[in-house]
């Protein structure tokens, strides 16, 4: 399977949180996992950052089958306005949404072939799947007050990688997504300790993601890695790095 391929139910599951980059909150819950989750993100963005601020993200991607890449984004939460700089195949791909329009440029032109336009996937539609699919995971656990995010109102206490946490499972309004996640997070200090989604719970298919060690930047901590590996066959698809992460704008 490959590594694009993997990140469907995520697409589909972010398509309308990565959109509601100014969406309120979660319908109120005062449940024993409302309030843990409110802990998590306490313990990542204590000043509340996350949902105001604009952020430089360097990052790392390395993949079994291929090349890492560097990839620079820019996320302005406030405006929605979203940067991506990285390489594929030795061309450089830049592109910025803002303002509700959307620029592509392939070794730093606006102008290039049909061929290349399918070959790099230059659209719009791409660009703001992009968008959508960093956000959403750069942004956890702070997502998970998106609206359409449903909080089970039970905690599990559990192990995650041999570490003992307390897990809490989301599930999206219809309109959002269909996929079931579960969240991991630390038992003595609440920070996210990972997490995994399954398209169908019962057959046991999708993904976990185990995270490790964190980049703290004005008191915003998010995880330095992100290992994926399949639910199913225990298969590593990846790693993904926060090599920097630069507060423009609080």
């Amino acid at each position: 399977m490959k590594r694009t391929s993997s990140f469907l139910a995520i697409a589909l599951c972010v398509a309308v949180l990565g959109l509601a980059l100014s969406a309120g909150p979660a319908a109120a819950d005062s449940s024993r996992s409302a309030a843990l989750i409110e802990q998590t993100i306490a313990f990542h963005d204590p000043q509340g950052l996350w949902q105001e601020g604009v952020f430089r993200l360097v990052l790392e991607e390395t993949r079994p089958d291929g090349p890492s890449r560097k990839t620079m984004l820019l996320v302005d939460n406030t405006s929605g306005r979203f940067e991506i700089a990285t390489q594929r195949d030795g061309a450089q791909i830049d592109g910025v949404l803002a303002d509700g329009g959307c620029e592509m440029r392939l070794d730093g032109s606006t102008q290039f072939s049909d061929e290349d336009k399918e070959k790099y996937r230059l659209t719009c539609e791409r660009l703001e799947w992009l968008r959508n699919y960093y956000v959403y995971l750069w942004g956890l656990p702070m997502k998970l007050l998106d609206e359409g995010t449903v909080l089970d109102t039970d905690v599990l206490d559990t192990t995650y990688q041999k570490r003992p946490v307390q897990a809490v499972r989301v599930t999206y309004d219809l309109s959002v997504g269909s996929d079931i996640w579960y969240f991991y997070l630390d038992t003595e200090t609440h920070a996210l300790a990972g997490y995994r989604f399954f398209h169908d719970e019962a057959k046991g298919d999708g993904e976990y993601i185990t995270l490790e060690g964190q980049i703290e930047a004005g008191g915003l901590r998010l995880p330095k890695s992100r290992s994926w590996f399949t639910n199913a066959e225990d298969r590593y698809l990846g790693t993904d790095t926060l090599v920097s992460l630069e507060i423009l704008s609080p």
